[in-house]
């Protein structure tokens, strides 16, 4: 990645521009360079990589301060000679840390505005002890007094956050889980681990994948299935079958999460008539698996064959099933 830049210029908004116009500019213009819509661009990636750096920092009301404050010392190529003498000349920012001549620092490399403020603001004056053997400290020169010690520790980090996302999954993977290869609204790739047996609204944290070494929480949401229906852990599904089926009984394949299995129909099934898959429901929390529901719905053919109509007339001659014998008027 190369040295931070003017990140306003990136997004093309002004220095003015609320949170919300910066994100409403950043999400167009993801949208625009995203690597799955440019397969092969180069370009595309490292400017989609650049859109990413630039909302990360002014989306942050802290780190966007802290840009403002900085960013005037900046120069695309990185630091020459002139800059440094500018820095050296800094002796102190409020409570921010002092820059001498002599302190050697290197400021032509930074991959981003993050490292830059990090190197710059990497030390500062803690606590100042003083030994008694040493002479008086004098007024016209204090911090160049023998009995004066500056003690440093670095600058704390940046506070940690938890951010959330949501991944919606077929219900097919939802049952099996596995790795699940997910990409971010900021931009970044995550291979996932996903655990099987996944419900609607259900969590999943990934530790240190947020702000800051954060925790990222991807909110679960499943895809309606076009054949199974899912209530809690019983799954719903609607069987069609044959007339002949639905008289003489035997067996038939049924889908399932687990794929095709065989149940046997009793004779003289009708539509409506539900059966039951012991087990091939959807696991609960106790990993304990529900049954699979069967609605039976007997289809009845609209085009037959001249050779089934004639088997279909033979039969209503010799049928013996009468079923509107008992109507009264």
């Amino acid at each position: 990645m190369q040295n931070f830049r003017n990140y306003y210029q990136i997004l093309g908004v002004s220095r003015e521009a609320s949170v919300d116009d910066i994100k409403k500019v950043y999400r167009r213009l993801a949208r625009q360079y995203h690597p799955d819509l440019n397969p092969g661009d180069k370009e595309a990636e490292e400017t989609f990589k650049d859109i990413g750096e630039a909302y990360n920092i002014l989306s942050d009301p802290e780190k966007r301060a802290q840009y403002d404050d900085y960013s005037q010392f900046w120069k695309q190529k990185g630091f020459q000679d002139w800059q440094k003498n500018a820095f050296s000349g800094i002796k102190n920012w409020g409570s921010r840390r002092t820059i001498s001549q002599t302190e050697d620092v290197d400021y032509g490399d930074f991959s981003d505005f993050d490292t830059f403020v990090d190197q710059l603001l990497g030390r500062r004056r803690e606590v100042r002890t003083v030994d008694p053997k040493a002479p008086q400290m004098t007024a016209a020169d204090p911090y160049n007094s023998p009995r004066t010690k500056a003690v440093y520790k670095p600058t704390p980090r940046e506070t940690k956050r938890d951010i959330e996302a949501r991944l919606t999954l077929p219900l097919e993977k939802a049952y099996t889980g596995g790795t699940e290869r997910i990409r971010l609204e900021d931009g970044r790739s995550l291979e996932v681990d996903l655990p099987p047996g996944m419900v609607k609204g259900q969590q999943i944290r990934l530790k240190n994948q947020g702000m800051n070494g954060g925790d990222l929480f991807l909110k679960i949401n499943i895809t309606p299935h076009a054949f199974f229906r899912l209530e809690k852990s019983e799954i719903y599904c609607q069987i069609p079958v044959t007339p002949t089926e639905a008289v003489l009984g035997g067996e038939i394949d049924i889908p399932t999460l687990d794929g095709l299995v065989k149940m046997r129909l009793p004779l003289g099934v009708v539509s409506g008539q539900r059966l039951r898959l012991a087990n091939k429901g959807y696991p609960n929390p106790q990993g304990e698996r529900g049954d699979q529901l069967i609605e039976i719905q007997v289809v009845i053919p609209k085009n037959i064959t001249p050779q089934e109509r004639e088997l279909y007339e033979k039969l209503r001659q010799i049928e013996t099933f009468k079923p509107r014998q008992n109507l009264r008027l």
